[in-house]
């Protein structure tokens, strides 16, 4: 969806009108679902999340400057709630990935970089994912489940590009030397 669309149908929402928010919500479901499982980790939560999260956009729809890049402030609302959720009931953060019915497969590697795919691919993620800092966690599912850029990480964590290249970097490096990359 498109600036000029997104700022079309939050016009719609303020009128009142919920088809602004039907097209919203038939467009981005799917990406907020993702934000929110890679950051609580189990499927009834992330299911539960995502419906209050589209119900509170409806509600602080005012709230949006036009402009301002509707997928940063979106991921950034959604990644809010499921760090709120956590912290209300005290779950573990972050446990992304898992081998059962909630596993999120990636179906395309992050990028054309052999190491990355092979990590992505080849490896229990979950238990890979817990080796690294809190930060390097929070890009990692950022980028693979929620299948961000870089620039709209950066821009949901409000931290500058460079650092969140970094850190991803640095969490591909810390997967490799523990031994979750076998290439040449």
């Amino acid at each position: 969806m498109t600036e000029a669309a997104f700022d079309a149908c939050i016009k719609k929402i303020l009128e009142h009108d919920k088809s602004g928010l039907k097209e919203i919500y038939d467009a981005y479901l799917d990406y907020i679902y993702r934000i929110v499982y890679g950051v609580v980790g189990r499927k009834e939560d992330a299911e539960d999340i995502t419906s209050e999260f589209f119900i509170k956009f409806w509600q602080q729809a005012d709230k949006y400057k036009s402009g301002s890049g509707h997928k940063g402030y979106m991921a950034t609302m959604a990644r809010n709630m499921a760090i709120d959720h956590i912290r209300k009931y005290k779950k573990e953060v972050l446990e992304s990935f898992s081998k059962d019915e909630d596993e999120i497969t990636v179906t395309e590697p992050v990028s054309d970089d052999d190491t990355e795919a092979e990590v992505l691919e080849n490896i229990g993620i979950k238990e890979a994912i817990q080796m690294l800092s809190e930060d390097q966690q929070m890009v990692v599912n950022m980028k693979v489940l929620a299948q961000m850029t870089f620039a709209e990480i950066s821009q949901s964590l409000n931290v500058p590009m460079g650092t969140v290249t970094w850190r991803y970097r640095e969490a591909i490096k810390k997967l490799r030397r523990y031994g979750y990359y076998e290439g040449a």
